[in-house]
């Protein structure tokens, strides 16, 4: 089919083959088309990284909230002021 997009190639090594055979058991309906097996894992993966990575950004906003602020008042307000006068000039 034409068009200006790139292409890719994928050998189906053993391991591709099985990740093939196991989308046909997921999607039995394409079964018969292994490169139609192929743009749906692709899609599940990029889901699954998708949902990864919004686990992982609401575990640190959550870590932000839960720490914010722990350290209020542990140093005076003359502290960094008092740090610079160590430094040299």
């Amino acid at each position: 089919m034409p068009t200006s997009r790139p292409r890719h190639v994928i050998t189906e090594t053993d391991a591709v083959a099985q990740a093939i055979d196991d989308a046909a058991k997921q999607w039995p309906d394409d079964r018969d088309h292994r490169g139609r097996l192929i743009f749906r894992l692709l899609e599940e993966g990029h889901r699954a990284l998708a949902q990864r990575t919004k686990r992982r950004v609401a575990g640190r906003r959550e870590a932000l909230t839960r720490t914010s602020g722990v350290l209020t008042g542990v140093y005076s307000t003359e502290y960094l002021e008092e740090l610079r006068r160590d430094w040299p000039a």
